[in-house]
């Protein structure tokens, strides 16, 4: 499909209160920008304190309203119906994800979209299942523990897969009882635009689902507000300190999944097929735009070259190019100020000392669009910024190593914790590495596998607390203990 025959038009993006798409008091706007073309994809409405607070207000009636004292099965039967209407309106989602990333169209139809639906499926049966503790004391008391909505959650969502970590908040929240704030990303308004709608369409009463556009100034509105009780945040380690800041004075909840470094640490008896199949996408799926993404790549030295030979050779085979082109395997980075990020670590690597063995530029013959190549560099010290920090692009590093004892001291040698993958045969060494990685989610001889009841999340500055099934519970909800004396 090329770029003319899609039916699929561009939307508008206004704020969603209180059930009602709405623009902002002062009329202002800025320009949704398709990252593959340069065009101007439509208008985003921006908003500031006030829209952020007629938000929250709405927010605030409605979580004393049906919502919070609707029936279990209801409320789990309309978040199975959310999923499915994003199910029906999968082509239309799909290709406003598109549009606003720069993805493969192939992606957000298959990941995005369907892992988008899947949330609210897994929740709306998930919540219905969750149980409280209750304890006897001899014959002295019966302890037992009632769990309430935290109140109103701030959702502050990034850029990568816009819709799909939205549902992953979102979902749980409204299982939970609460009523939200969402502020997408800036750069990719569309598909949340939509949602909102959705949630209506499925039967979520008015102001339990609010949603205001705009910049870090509508963040921290909304973060410092003294009325949001809680915020949820997947974004860069910076903002979620300036986000930690911002809610102190009121002690909020906070719930963050931050950037990542993710290592990748391939043994000399693993499998080399699975390895180079998995570690092409680990590297450089999504335009290598994954917090998860396996950017510094560890192998041992006895395969270090047959891995090289072989994961170049693999690498090149890569179409970057057309996100509507059913064949493209890469797409275009996001935003023009990701793009020059991007490029700045590019330029940096061979001061470095680095070597380009792909990629390494723009790619090539392209004049609109914000297309990188796909980009392994040699080369490297340990210590090199390309190496320590977070590229969030098609770009990866690999470094060789001998022992286990030397990899584990590089790989620990980070201030992320987010993921790491691990290669191996041996059974034994799978599990004594991996028991040693600081990390929140070690990968065995695979990639990204993730069942929903899991913890999901990172430590150091990859993160604070953690998403998942009863995790997600435990967030989204106040516990409070009743004791009858016997």
């Amino acid at each position: 499909m090329l770029a003319t025959e899609t039916k699929v038009k561009p939307i508008d993006c206004y704020h969603y209160i209180d059930g009602q798409y709405v623009p902002s008091k002062n009329g202002k706007t800025f320009e949704n920008v398709n990252p593959a073309t340069e065009e101007v994809l439509g208008v985003v409405s921006e908003g500031g304190k006030e829209e952020v607070d007629l938000a929250i207000k709405a927010a605030r009636k409605a979580i004393k309203g049906e919502w919070r004292k609707m029936p279990l099965r209801k409320r789990s039967a309309i978040l199975r119906k959310i999923g499915d209407l994003i199910l029906e309106r999968k082509d239309e989602l799909a290709m406003l994800e598109t549009l606003d990333t720069g993805k493969p169209l192939w992606l957000s139809t298959n990941v995005d979209i369907d892992r988008a639906a899947y949330n609210f499926h897994f929740f709306a049966d998930y919540m219905i299942s969750v149980g409280n503790e209750a304890y006897q004391q001899d014959d002295i008391a019966i302890h037992y523990s009632v769990s309430r909505p935290v109140g109103v959650v701030g959702l502050i969502n990034p850029w990568n897969l816009p819709l799909l970590l939205m549902t992953w908040k979102l979902a749980p929240a409204l299982a939970a009882g609460n009523t939200v704030v969402m502020k997408p990303s800036e750069v990719t308004p569309m598909t949340a635009t939509v949602l909102a709608q959705i949630c209506t369409d499925a039967g979520v009463p008015d102001g339990v689902v609010n949603m205001v556009h705009g910049f870090g100034e509508t963040g921290a509105a909304i973060t410092s507000h003294p009325d949001v009780d809680a915020i949820a945040f997947t974004g860069e380690t910076v903002t979620g300190s300036a986000i930690m800041k911002a809610a102190a004075p009121t002690l909020k909840k906070l719930s963050f999944e931050l950037g990542g470094k993710n290592p990748n640490i391939i043994f000399a008896d693993a499998n080399m097929e699975d390895v180079i199949e998995t570690t092409l996408r680990s590297s450089f799926m999504n335009q290598g735009e994954v917090c998860l993404c396996g950017s510094r790549i560890y192998v041992e030295r006895s395969i270090y070259n047959e891995f090289l030979e072989k994961f170049v050779a693999k690498t090149k085979e890569l179409k970057v190019g057309d996100p509507l082109d059913p064949n493209t395997n890469v797409g275009a980075l996001v935003s023009k100020e990701h793009y020059n990020k991007v490029l700045s670590y590019l330029e940096l690597a061979p001061q470095e000392g680095g070597t380009f063995l792909t990629g390494g530029k723009p790619l090539e013959g392209s004049e609109k669009g914000y297309f990188v190549e796909p980009t392994i560099i040699t080369g490297l010290g340990r210590n090199s910024r390309c190496v320590r920090e977070e590229i969030f692009g098609p770009v990866v590093t690999v470094l060789p190593f001998d022992t286990e004892e030397e990899v584990l001291e590089q790989v620990n040698d980070t201030h992320y914790g987010l993921s790491a993958s691990l290669w191996t045969g041996d059974l034994k060494r799978a599990h004594r590495v991996a028991g040693q990685i600081e990390a929140g989610m070690i990968w065995i001889n695979t990639w990204f596998l993730r069942d929903l009841r899991t913890p999901f999340g990172g430590m150091k500055h990859s993160g604070i607390g953690r998403e998942g099934g009863a995790h997600s519970f435990d967030f989204y909800t106040e516990l409070s203990n009743i004791t009858i004396k016997l």
